[in-house]
């Protein structure tokens, strides 16, 4: 987040207007004792991000069928080239 406009929440409140307008065309991060906290953006991007969200299920809501199409499945081989970046990953 370090090419985010950054101001405190005393400027939000002393230059709101200015600020609203500047968050309709670039996020703009809210900091509270020198620490990003809020993020003011326009309600399209919201919107975007929302259409983005994804949902998230959990592995034992699955059925058994579901479960037998995952276990039987192929990788694309032209997607192979990803499992590189997985090498050291952790969650």
């Amino acid at each position: 987040m370090s090419d985010l406009t950054r101001v405190s929440s005393k400027e939000l409140v002393r230059n709101f207007g200015s600020l609203s307008d500047r968050a309709l065309s670039e996020p703009v991060a809210i900091t509270r004792n020198g620490r990003d906290r809020l993020v003011l953006l326009s309600v399209e991007e919201y919107a975007r991000l929302k259409r983005r969200d994804r949902r998230v299920h959990d592995v034992a809501d699955l059925s058994d069928a579901a479960l037998d199409l995952v276990e039987r499945s192929e990788m694309d081989p032209r997607h192979d080239h990803l499992d590189s970046l997985l090498v050291d990953w952790t969650p």
